[in-house]
This record gives structure tokens, C-alpha cells and sequence, in this order.
């Protein structure tokens, strides 16, 4: 397990430095401070049932655009930096779901609109249920 964990470090030290490489590391030393504890924290804000947006950086030959897919967290899959997140959304009433990997440097960030209230680990039921039945309730309390 060691080495794995030793690996992982090596590999999330890799993707902060893709991240900050337009950064000066002397100058810039909060903002690479503050890019880290955003980057590490991704999978604390995401749990079952809520309704976020995944901010994905889209290269097209030499231009780069950001995509946003907005939607509800359905599941969540793994370990470590191999974790990821199923998102779905109903786009013109068809069901759409796509799978993130949380902490690729392709992810921009991933912004919570707000919780869901929900009793199951895995939201796959959605798939079979159409309309106002298929809306997640708010939790409000958190």
C-alpha cells in the first residue's frame, strides 16, 4: 500500500503542476496554495443526489473553451485518484449521463447548486422514471 500511496502523490503533484504552470512559485504562492486545497478537496463537496455543474476544459486544436454539464450526482465510483463521479441530466427529454473523473486535469471545477435529499448510495433507479417523479428533493438542512 505504500507504494501505491507514494505513486498517487507523485501523480497529484504531477496534475498541481500542469495546473500552475503559468504561476510563479515565489510570487504566486497563494494562489498555488489556494488551486491545491481546491483540487484536493473536489471529492468532500460532491455526495449522492446533488445537483452540480462539471466545468470541462474542451482543446480543439489550438483553441481551449470550457463546456459545462449540469447535472445530478448518481454515483460514485473508486479510490484514490482513479475516483469518479456519474453525473446525469435530462437534455430536451432525453436521459444523459457522463462519467468524470474527479481529479483529471481536464476538470475545471465542479460547483455545487445545491443538495439533494436521497436514501440510496447509487441513484440508478432514475434511468426508469420519467417526469416530476425523477426530481431529487432539496435537503435543506445542510
Amino acid at each position: 500500500m505504500n507504494l501505491i500511496n507514494e505513486v498517487e502523490k507523485n501523480q497529484l503533484n504531477a496534475i498541481i503542476d500542469i495546473l500552475t504552470k503559468n504561476l510563479d512559485k515565489e510570487k504566486d504562492k497563494e494562489k498555488i496554495e489556494k488551486i491545491k486545497e481546491e483540487f484536493l478537496n473536489r471529492d468532500k463537496n460532491l455526495k449522492i443526489g446533488d445537483r452540480v455543474k462539471a466545468y470541462v476544459k474542451i482543446i480543439e486544436g489550438d483553441k481551449e473553451r470550457i463546456q459545462i454539464f449540469e447535472g445530478d450526482v448518481i454515483a460514485k465510483k473508486g479510490s484514490g485518484l482513479s475516483r469518479s463521479v456519474k453525473i446525469r441530466k435530462n437534455s430536451f427529454g432525453v436521459g444523459v449521463e457522463k462519467t468524470f473523473s474527479i481529479y483529471s486535469p481536464y476538470i475545471e471545477k465542479f460547483e455545487l447548486v445545491r443538495h439533494g435529499r436521497v436514501r440510496r448510495a447509487k441513484l440508478y433507479y432514475l434511468r426508469k422514471i420519467k417526469g416530476k417523479k425523477s426530481k431529487i428533493k432539496e435537503d435543506i438542512l445542510t
